[in-house]
């Protein structure tokens, strides 16, 4: 063995990941899409939508080039939101920029009263990889959507808006703007998410943040250990507990953390050592659950090691899992039929190949989809470099030209079809209606 050899880490094994995208392509060959019975637009402002979305189709792969050559990370996206407004204007649409208290947020509407849905731009880049989440498709296919519905708007009635959300990787930027009002007179709210494959619904997990920091006593190591309390120790032991738990968790949960401070010297007990932890759950019940535990572990630690403890929750806002709107997301589906995509229903990509979103929290205050559209090969990931790659390049142009017309026509369904709204609210009602989000977890 070379030392090269000693110094490298072994490759991970990928025999599980092969075998999964062997069964992921048959299931998708076998699965049947998801569709709708209801009627949305009638066929001349469907006609109307689709060449709206046509003639604009330059603009919104430029600005989807533009965002990606040049990606902003959370709360910075300063030359994205100019990008956008400047696009709006050339097309006769005024935005206001800053509203609801985040400088990088973005808001156009056209119509004064009826049924109100908004589309959602993200546009926040990923530190070291840029666009690798794809969030430059998203802001596209949202300004295309706007734009093209909002020049059917008279013939449908109702309100549509453009709303530009920042932080969406890791700041809960549509958090902030909920809780600031921006959302209050919105009915309903549709984006899309680029992925590996084409899906109606899939599932993102709510999550939240902990810091855990322990308090202990400085002692001389060698010397006098035994007049310590060891942080250290405390950090290890909580560490350790979060691993055990896992053993007890649904299978959708998820928990990860790292060590962000473990001490200056070993010659000196350390007095203090933290930990930062991610929680993940498919529901808000089940993420609640998860994080009394894990605050147990947390304080037997803290206990078991004469240590003292503080845990700081959510220093940005938790997110929520996303729950689902068949009714709308079923419109979604069938409107992406004419550009040869058929979304897939849940279940046929494994639920485990997910993360979080902010999309979460409002999909519990008022209807929400978020399906995805495929833009990179099966066994692309999000976050790594090739599929920022894909975000930046032909099958990238694709999806915002296909996803731009899906969510046009979804938006004005929505407006178009009484019958469909009040499926749409029903169905929301059903599962529970609006919940007080900020109270949740207090």
């Amino acid at each position: 063995m070379t030392e090269d050899d000693r110094t490298r880490p072994l490759p991970p094994d990928d025999s599980y990941l092969r075998s999964l995208t062997v069964a992921m392509a048959q299931a998708v060959q076998d699965a049947e899409p998801i569709g709708s019975h209801h009627k949305g637009a009638g066929d001349d402002i469907r006609s109307a939508v689709v060449g709206a979305v046509r003639s604009r189709e330059d603009d919104l792969v430029a600005l989807s080039r533009d965002l990606h050559a040049h990606p902003e990370e959370a709360f910075t996206e300063h030359r994205s939101v100019r990008a956008v407004t400047a696009l709006l204007e050339r097309h006769g649409h005024a935005a206001e920029i800053g509203v609801g208290g985040l400088e990088t947020s973005l808001v156009s509407t056209v119509g004064t009263d009826g049924p109100h849905v908004a589309v959602l731009a993200e546009y926040d880049a990923l530190p070291g990889v840029g666009h690798a989440c794809g969030h430059n498709i998203i802001c596209a296919t949202a300004v295309g959507a706007y734009l093209a519905a909002a020049q059917v708007r008279d013939r449908v009635g109702g309100r549509i808006s453009l709303i530009g959300t920042p932080a969406e990787e890791g700041g809960g930027g549509k958090e902030t703007l909920a809780r600031a009002g921006v959302f209050d007179d919105v009915d309903a709210v549709i984006m899309l998410h680029p992925f590996s494959h084409d899906i109606a619904m899939h599932p993102f997990l709510g999550r939240r943040r902990l810091e855990m920091v322990f308090h202990g006593v400085a002692a001389h190591a060698s010397a006098q250990p035994f007049m310590g309390r060891n942080a250290l120790d405390a950090a290890v032991a909580a560490y350790q507990g979060v691993a055990a738990l896992r053993q007890h968790l649904p299978g959708s949960d998820r928990v990860h953390g790292v060590f962000t401070d473990g001490g200056a010297r070993p010659n000196v007990v350390p007095d203090r050592a933290a930990l930062l932890f991610y929680l993940r759950s498919a529901a808000p019940e089940t993420l609640r659950d998860l994080a009394e535990r894990v605050d147990h572990i947390a304080r037997g630690a803290a206990a078991m090691t004469g240590c003292g403890v503080e845990l700081h929750w959510d220093d940005l806002p938790p997110y929520l899992p996303i729950r689902f709107n068949h009714a709308l997301a079923g419109r979604w589906a069938v409107n992406q039929e004419p550009v040869g995509r058929k979304p897939l229903p849940t279940g046929v990509v494994p639920e485990f190949l997910t993360g979080s979103t902010d999309l979460g929290n409002l999909s519990y205050r008022m209807p929400a989809i978020h399906p995805m559209i495929a833009v990179s090969e099966p066994t692309v990931a999000l976050h790594t470099t090739e599929f920022a790659a894909a975000s930046g390049g032909p099958s990238g142009d694709r999806a915002v030209r296909d996803g731009a017309l899906g969510l046009a026509l979804t938006a004005v369904d929505y407006l178009a079809d009484p019958e469909l709204r009040d499926a749409v609210h029903a169905e929301f009602a059903a599962a529970g209606g609006p919940l007080d989000v900020p109270a949740y977890f207090d």
